[in-house]
């Protein structure tokens, strides 16, 4: 009698006990960092616009080491609000083109809360733990008919 090589199957029956929590959460996960992009992209967008229409509303910082231009920087924050705002929408369709630019988005906005952290130092710091939940939550889940990398 010659030995059957494991199937994929009875692999994820195997470490269906081990994988399961941790999946239920990534899966959950997922569906949540599509709304935090969503969200994050419009309060992206709220704060570019406001940023350039009057950037008198931010704390002025002389000394910070990482100064520029807050009107230039609204803009900034206007198109990475409206490409969060489309990658969001794409995590909540399951779009693994949204998964990818989903991590990128995060990451970039991760940087880009850490050098807006002198002018809205709570918001900065909120922002940075949910960047890195929307990453771990991306990279940790893949749906069953997500290609294997």
């Amino acid at each position: 009698m010659t030995q059957q090589p494991p199937t994929p199957e009875h692999h994820a029956e195997a470490h269906a006990g081990v994988t399961g929590a941790t999946s239920s959460w990534a899966a959950g996960g997922t569906v949540f960092a599509g709304v935090v992009l969503l969200v994050d992209g419009l309060l992206n967008i709220l704060k570019g616009i406001s940023s350039i229409t009057s950037d008198d509303i931010y704390a002025r910082i002389n000394n910070y080491v990482y100064r520029f231009n807050l009107t230039g920087w609204g803009w900034v924050l206007v198109v990475l609000g409206l490409i969060a705002v489309i990658t969001g929408l794409g995590l909540l369709t399951d779009a693994l083109w949204a998964r990818v630019l989903g991590v990128f988005m995060a990451s970039l906005s991760l940087v880009a809360n850490f050098l807006w952290l002198p002018h809205l130092p709570l918001w900065a710091l909120i922002s940075i733990g949910l960047d890195a939940w929307v990453i771990w939550a991306l990279t940790a889940h893949r749906s069953p008919r997500s290609p294997v990398l």
